[in-house]
């Protein structure tokens, strides 16, 4: 079996999280739990207490939203049922009967964390706060989120509604990659139909890199963040869980992100040689790289199958990554 060893540009892909950010030096108190991702591999960047379960707050509504998103008309207007008028913590004042369509119901969800907004859209959607809960459930761990149990589409207190910072990562990521979703959270003032807001999501207006998410609180959970960044093609999502200095955690974790890794994408019109064939990919590949780490990559045969080789990808002695090579 002949094999070919070609030297490739220096990256390397993280397969795990380091902590690597000390709080006492900065000065500012550190999370309960805490992790970031890139966004569009799930590379984890770092992490800390990552699968605790905790309470979450209002950070809820990045499920909820992206249900609604998924599965409903937002141009579609609605009435404001009874249950919504009135609910504990923070509002839009929706009045009963009020009619207002489900996009400004949206970004009155993430914008001003309207607890009566996100009421509305659930009663919409399945009927019930329980029923709606039952769908939070199954669609969070068709997105990964394994560890996690919603009673409401809020995030209102309840022993039974928490989630772990990989989880909720895992959401927001699965989230910002809808189109939609991430305009919403990204918009810092908004004029709808009906409504009105302005984002009380101060990450927006502190770090220039920052393209969402939402905000949470509550005497149990704590402040909590999840927050997005996007620098020099690299996207990535961070959460803090019970942080009282959650902007300044995060801003903190985005910059230590954004210096120590970097996001390699391969693409699929590479062309490869192999024994005089010509090959690729069939899809683009992305690899969140560190600067300081060399990698080389392998071509080998394979008998008996649609593709001609596969590519092995090694961060000195480890394979980090097996891709199937097509002719062309």
């Amino acid at each position: 079996m002949r094999k070919i060893l070609i030297p490739l540009l220096s990256f390397a892909i993280v397969l795990s999280g380091i902590n690597f950010l000390s709080n006492s030096k900065k000065g500012y108190a550190s999370a309960q739990a805490e992790i970031a991702m890139e966004l569009s591999t799930g590379t984890i960047l770092t992490e800390g207490n990552a699968h605790a379960r905790l309470p979450m707050a209002s950070t809820t509504k990045i499920l909820t939203a992206i249900i609604i998103i998924e599965d409903c008309n937002l141009d579609e207007e609605i009435t404001v049922p009874d249950e919504a008028v009135g609910v504990e913590g923070s509002s839009i004042y929706l009045k009963k009967d009020e009619k207002i369509d489900i996009r400004d119901l949206l970004y009155g969800l993430m914008l001003r964390s309207g607890n009566d907004s996100a009421t509305t859209l659930a009663i919409h959607h399945s009927g019930s706060i329980e029923k709606f809960a039952e769908v939070m459930n199954e669609r969070a761990k068709i997105m990964g989120a394994e560890h996690s149990h919603f009673k409401n589409p809020s995030g209102l207190p309840d022993d039974e509604h928490y989630t772990t910072a990989y989880d909720l990562c895992t959401i927001a990521c699965y989230a910002m990659k809808n189109d939609i979703f991430k305009e919403i959270v990204s918009t810092k003032n908004y004029t709808g139909k009906y409504k009105s807001f302005v984002n009380k999501n101060k990450i927006l207006y502190k770090y220039n890199s920052a393209n969402g998410v939402k905000t949470g609180y509550t005497l149990k959970a704590g402040r909590c963040l999840v927050s997005s960044a996007e620098q020099n093609g690299m996207d990535v999502v961070c959460v803090v869980l019970n942080c009282p200095d959650m902007y300044e955690r995060s801003i903190a974790i985005f910059e230590n992100c954004f210096n120590k890794f970097k996001l390699i994408r391969l693409k699929a019109d590479k062309v490869f040689d192999f024994n005089n064939r010509l090959c690729r990919l069939k899809n683009d590949e992305s690899f969140v790289i560190e600067n300081t780490d060399k990698i080389s990559y392998r071509i080998e045969p394979v008998e008996n199958c649609e593709e001609i080789a596969q590519l092995l990808i090694y961060n000195e002695n480890k394979l980090i990554f097996t891709g199937k090579l097509y002719s062309i």
